[in-house]
């Protein structure tokens, strides 16, 4: 995050990639526990700007990559708005801009990246002082993907993935390829057609195993049927072994697929 002026603000909100994921049980309050290794995508941003305004309003303008629907349904208005609801002595008129670059529906956590971004900020902008614990609790009633990005750094996550603890993960000696089949992944629908079931491996360890043994190890455990319903999606996962990928898997629950080359 950056300010342009005294008064504008401007920061990149980014992509993440799962690293393994497996659903390994159907929670009372309708949710699915599950475990996972968040990991941030610097290559694939996000812009989102603040910019105050006279107007009796705020508004928001979206450019970049299409989104269905207006403004009022975007997750990053909505953590806006909720923050304005919780603080609206502190907080004044916006005009609110988001360019989207990262591809919906894709399981790369483009809309959770920029509500969180949101989320940090107002808590900058307005000078909240708010700390991260407190912007996790008010992310995660966004998105379960939410907390994520207020942290932003890899994390071993459970639960609904909010149970974060850090993880010593550094894989900037290697490049990232994203391919996105063009089509749209429904999360819920995609939930509805896993069996959970216990992990195969302790994600906390994967730091110590050679990236090369990764795809001996881990799984995606949306992969199975959303590879059955879309082979497009599995055959960019082929496509990017084909390549020379030492790891490649599906992110979330799709349709966004990554490989982990050598630089």
């Amino acid at each position: 995050m950056k300010r342009l002026s005294s008064q504008t603000m401007i920061s990149f909100p980014n992509a993440k990639i799962n690293l393994g994921l497996y659903i390994t049980g159907k929670r009372s309050d309708g949710f699915h526990n599950l475990e996972t290794i968040f990991y941030p995508l610097s290559t694939h941003k996000d812009v989102l700007e603040l910019i105050p305004t006279d107007a009796p309003t705020s508004k928001m303008t979206l450019s970049g990559l299409r989104v269905a629907g207006d403004y009022s349904e975007n997750l990053a208005w909505r953590a806006f708005q909720h923050m304005k609801s919780l603080f609206p002595r502190q907080i004044t008129e916006l005009d609110i801009h988001l360019y989207k670059a990262i591809p919906m529906g894709a399981g790369l956590g483009g809309g959770s990246a920029d509500a969180a971004f949101m989320l940090r900020m107002i808590n900058e902008y307005f000078d909240l002082r708010l700390n991260s614990d407190y912007l996790e609790s008010i992310a995660l009633e966004l998105g379960s993907d939410c907390p994520f990005f207020i942290r932003n750094t890899p994390q071993y996550a459970q639960g609904r993935g909010e149970r974060m603890n850090p993880i010593q993960l550094d894989l900037s000696a290697y490049s990232i390829k994203v391919i996105c089949p063009a089509v749209h992944v429904s999360t819920r629908a995609a939930f509805s057609k896993v069996t959970p079931r216990p992990a195969n491996f302790a994600l906390q360890t994967l730091g110590d195993i050679p990236l090369s043994s990764w795809k001996d190890c881990l799984r995606n455990d949306f992969e199975a049927s959303v590879f059955a319903q879309y082979p497009e999606v599995q055959a960019a996962k082929e496509k990017l072994y084909a390549e020379g990928a030492l790891y490649a898997s599906m992110s979330g629950s799709g349709s966004a697929v990554y490989g982990i080359f050598p630089k």
